[in-house]
């Protein structure tokens, strides 16, 4: 027989069986399609060598007026504004003491400091700096004490412990070094209680890192200490920290997902770096928002919008459905007058705001049963919103993503598409996707765009796991999808940075689509990728197929591997349901620098079987390849 040219159908299906897919993809990792063929996604790069704490589920690049690019990002222990891969803490303080509010008492032989400090309000995890203080006597100095700590534990609504400790760099492969914190042991000598004038600086009460619902023990913060801590659960249901932010100009405002809402001014507070204020504290209009689920500043108007938040006659109650803007250009003033644009919004169904998109007419809002458009009409109204959809769902505060005016999101068990209107998006990896879902860890479902490719990409949890494990990607230009197993817990496209930006579990920014290595460690490996076709079979699956040789078409343009390779694997079986009987694989391997295409001419092999798939992987550093039509040399046979 003629050699059989294997072309196939773009983007993976997994809605149907292997067999029933014959001509189309059938499995993957970290590939693409661009041009209705398969290549590998590229490689992923440290953006610095420093880490932050917590786990970061929000990131928003912004540039000053002097054109100093930041990039703020949101952790559930902090919030940090990166400049030059430098985390500046800016996390906002929820309360300071008065000189000697604070008192120590430590003991003979441990590290172990007990801080005094009445109603404290303080959770085990969250973080205070001490200043003011004086040495206990010994080993515990003045040095040791005014610097930041963690608490370890709640001890009781007065009292919590910290380990004193020193902190030193020390050198390695990055230009910052590591940083190292060695406990300093109390003697017998630290008898006194840090003097009369320390004062503890706590920032804002951390966040879960996991969603828990439900109400009572183990529910959100209630009972994370001790019996009698302050800590307790206001409202049933999820507790996941999630921040969101914008700017303002250079500024910017920050809230904390059903809690405060601060402004960092950069003039003020970026030498040195110093903590975002409530933006409450600044204002001397008694009707400022104090609490919201999210915070946006409208790009046409200049009006800083929240939502979910409490309104003008009953601050400090949150209303989850209402929405309020400022006057315009100016986040301190936000009572309704006649002199001003300040205004609020209600909207009438569902039961509370998931989250709002802005897009280049309109801003987009979502509650857990309803799309509603909110536009600027201008006074005296300001702004008018409109249904324009119900009985939708949406997966988390951070699974929508805008290109232009269209928008994308995960919900629950669909995906939709909002261009005027709303429609559910055919996946072809639904059941993928849905049947291997975590949804008690549905709030950490994270969208982006990697416009570079046309790609919008949703992260999300496996079944067997707390943390986003999975991704599955949607290219909006090709119309197809893909999937692949990759930890990311916050997303952000390409822009003020020339690549897309990921936060991973390790605590690490990456620069993705750079090279085709995994940087997260040193040396640097691989990252191995597959794409794996459907079953196919001559004529209806009647008669046997003798295959004995592979003509491989493929290009490593790009690669920085002296010799790249990937392997080509024929898979055959019998039946539908059974294993692969048998399999070949071999390496294909560039052989010369130029053309990229020369490498192995031709495969020659023995497979027998009543049908086939093929199945190309690489599995080596520096390389990269893109698929193109391979011919395989196929004859009816029989059994034998």
């Amino acid at each position: 027989m003629p050699l059989t040219k294997l072309q196939f159908r773009p983007g993976v299906n997994r809605e149907t069986t292997s067999y029933t897919n014959e001509g189309g993809w059938f499995d993957c990792d970290k590939i693409r399609f661009r041009f209705g063929t398969p290549e590998k996604i590229g490689g992923w790069a440290k953006k610095s060598g420093r880490s932050y704490l917590g786990t970061a589920r929000a990131l928003h690049p912004f540039v000053a007026l002097d054109s100093t690019q930041f990039l703020g990002v949101g952790t559930h222990l902090k919030y940090y504004v990166d400049e030059g891969g430098g985390f500046n803490d800016i996390t906002p303080l929820r309360v300071s003491t008065a000189a000697g509010g604070v008192v120590f008492s430590a003991t003979n032989g441990s590290s172990t400091i007990t801080a005094t400090d009445s109603n404290h309000g303080a959770l085990a995890g969250d973080f205070v700096t001490f200043s003011g203080a004086a040495t206990l006597g010994g080993t515990i100095t003045a040095a040791v004490l005014n610097q930041e700590y963690e608490i370890v534990a709640v001890t009781s609504v007065n009292a919590y412990t910290f380990i004193a400790r020193t902190v030193s760099t020390v050198a390695d492969n990055t230009v910052d070094g590591v940083l190292v914190y060695v406990p300093v042991v109390a003697n017998g000598s630290d008898s006194g209680n840090g003097g009369g004038s320390i004062i503890g600086a706590y920032q804002v009460n951390i966040g879960l890192d996991t969603t828990v619902s439900g109400t009572g023990w183990g529910a959100g913060t209630w009972g994370r200490d001790t019996w009698g801590s302050s800590a307790s659960l206001l409202v049933s249901g999820s507790t996941l920290r999630i921040w969101t932010h914008d700017n303002l100009g250079e500024d910017l405002l920050i809230n904390v997902r059903d809690a405060g809402i601060f402004y960092w001014d950069k003039s003020a507070r970026s030498t040195p770096f110093r903590p975002a204020q409530a933006l409450s504290d600044l204002s001397t209009d008694p009707t400022t928002p104090t609490i919201a689920k999210q915070v946006l500043v409208s790009d046409v108007d200049r009006h800083t919008i929240v939502f979910g938040c409490d309104a003008q006659t009953s601050i400090g109650v949150q209303d989850p459905l209402l929405i309020r803007f400022s006057d315009q250009g100016n986040p301190l003033v936000w009572q309704s007058l006649a002199t001003n644009t300040a205004g609020d919004l209600r909207l009438g169904s569902g039961s509370e705001i998931i989250m709002a998109v802005e897009t280049k007419q309109q801003i987009m809002v979502w509650t857990d049963s309803s799309l509603h458009a909110m536009q600027f009409i201008g006074p005296p109204f300001t702004f008018g919103i409109t249904q324009v959809a119900e009985n939708i769902t949406i997966a988390s505060p951070l699974s929508a993503a805008a290109v232009d005016d269209n928008i994308y999101w995960m919900g629950v068990e669909d995906f939709y598409i909002y261009s005027g209107q709303v429609q559910k998006l055919p996946c072809s990896v639904r059941g993928y996707v849905f049947d291997d879902f975590n949804s008690s860890q549905s709030e950490k479902v994270c969208a982006g765009v990697n416009s570079s490719f046309s790609e919008i990409w949703w992260f999300y949890p496996s079944a067997s796991s707390a943390e986003n494990d999975r991704y599955v990607v949607f290219n909006y230009q090709e119309q197809v999808w893909y999937y692949g197993e990759l930890n990311r817990t916050a997303w952000l496209d390409r822009g003020i940075t020339s690549n897309p930006v990921g936060a991973s579990t390790d605590n690490y920014l990456y620069l993705h689509e750079s090279g085709f290595d995994d940087g997260s460690t040193s040396p640097v490996s691989a990252v191995t990728s597959y794409i794996e076709s459907s079953q196919m079979d001559i004529g209806d699956g009647d008669q046997f197929v003798f295959l004995k040789r592979l003509i491989p078409d493929i290009t490593f343009a790009d690669s920085t591997a002296s010799s790249p390779s990937a392997n080509f694997t024929l898979e055959a079986r019998n039946f539908p349901g059974e294993n692969y009987t048998s399999a070949e694989t071999n390496s294909i391997v560039r052989s010369a620098t130029v053309p990229v295409e020369q490498f192995t001419n031709v495969v020659n092999l023995r497979l027998r079987g009543r049908s086939f798939a093929l199945k190309v992987e690489s599995v080596n550093t520096g390389v990269g390849w893109r698929l193109g039509s391979p011919r395989v040399d196929m004859q009816p046979d029989g059994r034998r």
